[in-house]
């Protein structure tokens, strides 16, 4: 009995690239399966091996022209996983694709004083050999280098038809200004899908979202960290301007550790259609807890807190569990009392995921799947 072609390309789909490789060289069945437009659709291309001239480097070269969606995972840590991803990065720049998505995945630790900038340029080569690609999607949340304007302005110059770009990738310094951000947005009509740092979210970039020809807007994904106590924050009146442009609008927070304690009532404002907020400030939260109740309830969908245990915070996690019943995960990084963990779990239909510790456990905290 022959196994149907479209069964073996659902099956090649699940492979490393490499094996994909091999299993095209058994027999033409198999290596007309292998070329199906499934196989390729979603491609992980990983780069941490260890080895120079990596057979997922050749693989991925021969393939390319079927691949729509590329995501690279690169191990930095070692010279010769850096040399394959930026291989990989100049067959794509050499040969006219129609790469639909590309995504960056840095997994590795960096090397002392290692900046990435030979693998940034390789990102940038891509876009500097075609005067015009069909990119869609392209995500550099995991590339651990400080980004500049440099690259958002080659990248989003020559990807007109971008639908979401994200790059607050939560490097120390954001390098990316606001009037590149707003050359962006006209440079890209379509983008619905945008993830920067707060200190390059300005009036006048909101006032571009605001544009009357702009299609609905999405996501918008803002990182918070230190710089940002010099910077002046969006007022409630822009938050709700851009709200009412934009009814579905979701956005999603992430205050690190760095944040100044003063600053996190100024950046939360109680118009901002929060779906996902992260408070990584390790500081005493019950009134950012009990402002979220009042303010986020009809739109919070997951929330992750780094605080301290107390009688109060207990309480004001009781009153988020009842108030926040759109909730789907809470993540509490200190121990809680029996009763919050019982108050989410009654109150919350949509809950699937929640880390909600009554004793310390040793690290990692693991989350309880509910479904």
């Amino acid at each position: 009995m022959e196994i149907p072609e479209e069964v073996l390309a659902l099956i090649f789909s699940y492979l490393l690239v490499c094996e994909r490789h091999s299993a095209s060289q058994v027999c033409r069945k198999w290596a007309e399966a292998v070329t199906s437009p499934a196989v390729w659709y979603y491609t992980v291309v990983r780069c941490d091996s260890g080895a120079e001239n990596d057979q997922n480097v050749r693989a991925c070269h021969r393939f390319q022209c079927h691949i729509k969606y590329l995501k690279i995972l690169c191990n930095q840590s070692l010279e010769a996983n850096r040399k394959n991803f930026i291989q990989i990065l100049h067959n794509l720049s050499e040969s006219a694709t129609d790469l639909l998505g590309l995504s960056v995945v840095c997994i590795g630790e960096n090397p002392y004083f290692y900046s990435g900038q030979d693998l940034l340029q390789s990102v940038k080569s891509v876009f500097k050999a075609a005067s015009y690609l069909h990119l869609r999607h392209i995500d550099l949340r995991e590339m651990p280098f400080t980004l500049d304007d440099g690259i958002v302005q080659i990248v989003t110059s020559r990807s007109p038809s971008l639908e979401s770009l994200f790059i607050n990738n939560k490097t120390l310094v954001c390098k990316v200004t606001s009037e590149t951000l707003q050359e962006a947005l006209r440079s890209c009509p379509n983008l619905s899908a945008l993830g920067l740092f707060y200190a390059s979210l300005t009036e006048n970039v909101v006032a571009e979202l605001l544009n009357a020809k702009r299609p609905p807007f999405k996501l918008l994904q803002l990182h918070c960290e230190r710089m940002d106590k010099y910077n002046p924050t969006i007022s409630a009146d822009v938050w709700q301007a851009l709200t009412e442009r934009y009814p579905t609008l979701s956005v999603d927070i992430e205050l690190d550790h760095t944040v100044p304690a003063k600053k996190i009532p100024q950046i939360l404002q109680p118009t901002i259609p929060v779906a996902s907020l992260e408070l990584s400030t390790f500081t005493f939260m019950v009134e950012q807890v009990n402002f979220i109740s009042q303010n986020y309830h009809n739109t919070l969908k997951r929330i992750v807190l780094q605080t301290t245990s107390s009688d109060e915070l207990n309480r004001a996690l009781m009153r988020l569990a009842s108030c926040c019943l759109s909730l789907e995960e809470i993540h509490c990084y200190c121990v809680v009392s029996v009763d919050v963990v019982q108050a989410f779990v009654l109150h919350c239909p949509r809950l699937c995921k929640y880390t909600l510790k009554t004793s310390k456990e040793p690290h990692p905290w693991l989350p309880a799947i509910l479904r």
